[in-house]
């Protein structure tokens, strides 16, 4: 540690400056508190070391002008002097020093003190650095904020509701509703589609609101918990406390709902939390309070919850995927958005709006949609929703360069099978086995429908020979969700 040691007496301060060195500290000596104010002025000295009893400037105006300087934090005082009584050690302390020495120094008091003051440095410094990075870091998630409210806005402006459109009462009546949820923030919001129907739009519309005269909604902050690992998901949402784990940062690490504190925490694919978590989430949104992982203070929740899912949650609950006790505390706020193919009025509208849209941005010459193109668009049963149509608009404007969308232009798209396979034919693309008829055992004592479950799993696995997959596929449900299926039937059978 750089140290700064101060007196008038030529002895006593290099006996001082002696010991220290010894302790492989680098000091630097002053014979007068002037010369001393001149280097804390200019240069960093964690510590300085004074005499209180010196001419000119004694080591009490020294260590009150420190305390004056814009950078005083650095530098903390210990003062000495052969003189000392009670006053002048309470008059020391309340001036601000930070310990108070007897002359002849006593070498283990003085390491001590040095020790002390070393890990308080540390401290103060490390504060300060994360303070100064915390305040950096405000201010940039502040100005994302800003950015964000401003782009989402001039999207909604642009687009009335972003890449989704209003052309049907269905979509009015949701967006309505979703305007609605806006304006109580304490509500648990859930929004239901299918893939690519735009939940994530409908949940940016229920945190930012619609209208340009509101002031800004706080952060937005996403999370898919499909992408999370079991084992992460409490530390990701809750954060950690320091030694809470292996691995983990010394310092411990906030979580998602300090990001979203003051705004709105966007849990999407909610099907997917594992079911063993399903509990801590259901207790933070009853009690809006929640630990971090390994912590002991109880913390508030400041923060919308907006879940999405495109899972049929109510058939989850029946194959034990999904408590219900969860489900019914989601749904306070519902949302459900319609399929694409029943909103046919819209596909039309939609299409012409996206092709307008790449078209000018790749500058290419289309301006509209023939009749038989438009014949196809309407009959086609969209199983990737507003985001397949999107999707064709978008590769039929980087391929061709017509002034009208053609019937090939779309036969070519849906051949390439780009994106999305059409779940009517989801059976085409599974071995021939998986078409053959399943049979399962009516057991005389009963069959729960736990059991049935299990069974039909292991027969469609079989069928498709252990590919998990295509079984998942095939059963329209998630990977995740069939990989923990099969982790708990493991665990069942090695249990019995």
């Amino acid at each position: 540690m750089r140290i700064l040691v101060v007196d008038d007496d030529k002895d006593s301060r290099v006996a001082i400056s002696w010991f220290l060195r010894d302790q492989d500290h680098e000091v630097t000596e002053c014979e007068n508190a002037k010369e001393a104010l001149a280097l804390v002025s200019t240069e960093d000295y964690p510590l300085v070391l004074t005499d209180i009893n010196m001419p000119n400037m004694s080591g009490m105006e020294l260590l009150l002008a420190i305390s004056a300087l814009p950078e005083s934090w650095r530098t903390d005082v210990v003062l000495f002097t052969g003189y000392g009584d009670m006053k002048s050690a309470i008059d020391a302390l309340r001036a601000g020093a930070y310990d108070y020495l007897l002359k002849p120094i006593d070498a283990q008091e003085l390491a001590l003190v040095i020790d002390r003051v070393s890990e308080h440095q540390a401290l103060v410094r490390e504060n300060r650095q994360l303070t100064s990075h915390l305040d950096a870091e405000v201010q940039a998630a502040t100005d994302e904020t800003k950015r964000e409210l401003s782009n989402t806005r001039k999207l909604l402006a642009k687009t009335v509701i972003g890449s989704m459109g209003i052309f049907s009462d269905s979509m009015r009546s949701t967006i309505d509703l979703a305007q609605k949820y806006h304006t109580d923030r304490s509500l648990p919001v859930l929004i239901q589609g299918e893939t690519g129907t735009g939940k994530e739009i409908i949940a940016r519309i229920i945190h930012f609101g619609l209208s340009a005269l509101e002031t800004a909604a706080g952060p937005f902050v996403d999370i898919n918990c499909a992408a999370i690992a079991p084992s992460l998901f409490e530390s990701e949402i809750f954060g950690y406390e320091s030694g809470s784990f292996t691995g983990g940062l010394t310092r411990g690490q906030k979580g998602k709902l300090d990001a979203a504190a003051g705004g709105t925490l966007f849990l999407d694919e909610i099907s997917e939390i594992p079911l063993e978590k399903q509990a801590k989430l259901l207790r933070l949104l009853q009690e809006k309070e929640y630990y971090r992982v390994g912590g002991l203070k109880k913390c508030k929740a400041d923060v919308r919850f907006i879940f999405a899912t495109n899972m049929d949650l109510e058939k989850q609950i029946e194959a034990g995927l999904f408590r219900r006790d969860l489900y019914y505390r989601l749904k306070v706020g519902q949302i459900f958005i319609k399929p694409l193919r029943n909103r046919r009025e819209e596909i039309l509208p939609l299409a012409k709006m996206f092709l307008a849209e790449f078209s000018r941005q790749r500058k290419k010459r289309f301006v509209s949609i023939n009749s038989d193109a438009a014949k196809i668009l309407n009959e086609y049963s969209w199983p990737g929703n507003v985001r397949e149509l999107k999707n064709m608009m978008e590769w039929i404007s980087f391929i061709y360069n017509d002034e009208e969308v053609q019937r090939t232009h779309i036969e070519k798209f849906l051949k390439n099978g780009i994106d999305f396979p059409s779940s009517e034919n989801a059976t085409a693309h599974l071995p021939d086995a998986a078409t053959d008829q399943i049979i399962l055992p009516v057991p005389p004592d009963g069959y729960s429908l736990k059991e049935y479950n299990d069974d039909l799993i292991r027969q469609v696995l079989a069928i498709h020979n252990g590919n998990q997959t295509v079984t998942a596929r095939y059963l329209k449900m998630s990977l995740r969700a069939l990989c923990y299926r099969l982790e708990q039937m493991q665990k069942k059978s090695t249990t019995t």
